[in-house]
């Protein structure tokens, strides 16, 4: 391996590290390549993947990721499997595997800033696995909602269905909707009467008033 392969290598390795969740570290010797597919494959359906790494390139690029812990587990043959996705799930093809070839031995890793012994990492492979978890939570949560959904549902349908018969009934009738009816308005308050209407009135008195001085006049004519 030239400098260059050396460097891409390192790279690789270093942005492996950085995008996993856990880190899984086996002392490999005995895997037959044959197994080591078969293991790689039940390891992809959990988003991981299984490397056989040189020791030194790995604390290189453990050392660029900034990620010290792993250096101490870099003794002997080590194959190290990344995480990106199901850490129950990895952890539990890694055990199944082994019981059935017993090829592996585990030597340490880490989950974020958890760190995982063997003890650690045999319980983490007997929880259930993310799909089967995200299941029982989904049944969980929508067992107290279906009734609402279905209530929900009825009353969408039901107005529907209302706005549907009274859009229907206005288009076989060809009638608008009746409009809101009008506010009465208010009675015109009744105008004054004018000055002239009273004087109008007071006339007739005032005529009469002069006729009465008039015939008074000619009486004391007449006398005298």
């Amino acid at each position: 391996m030239n400098r260059e392969e050396k460097s891409a290598t390192i790279q690789e390795i270093a942005a492996q590290i950085e995008a996993s969740e856990a880190i899984f570290a086996v002392d490999y010797r005995g895997i037959s390549v044959p197994q080591a597919a078969e293991l790689r494959t039940k390891l992809r359906e959990a988003d991981a993947s299984f490397r056989i790494v040189k020791n030194r390139l790995t604390k290189l690029a453990a050392e660029k990721a900034g990620e010290g812990r792993l250096a101490e587990l870099l003794q002997g043959p080590t194959a190290l499997t990344f995480v990106r996705g199901d850490t129950a799930q990895a952890a539990k093809a890694i055990t199944t595997f082994n019981k059935e070839h017993a090829v592996l031995t585990y030597k340490g890793g880490f989950m974020e800033a958890t760190l995982l012994d063997e003890a650690t990492f045999t319980s983490i492979a007997r929880l259930p696995t993310r799909d089967v978890l995200n299941g029982q939570f989904a049944g969980v949560v929508a067992s107290p909602i279906t009734g609402l959904v279905r209530g929900l549902g009825s009353m969408i349908s039901g107005l529907a269905l209302q706005l549907g018969q009274i859009a229907e009934k206005g288009l076989v009738s060809g009638e608008a909707p009746a409009a809101a009816p009008a506010e009465p308005e208010a009675a015109p308050e009744p105008e004054a009467e004018a000055p002239e209407a009273e004087a109008t009135e007071e006339a007739p008195e005032a005529e009469e008033s002069a006729d009465d001085k008039t015939s008074e006049q000619d009486s004391n004519e007449e006398e005298g």
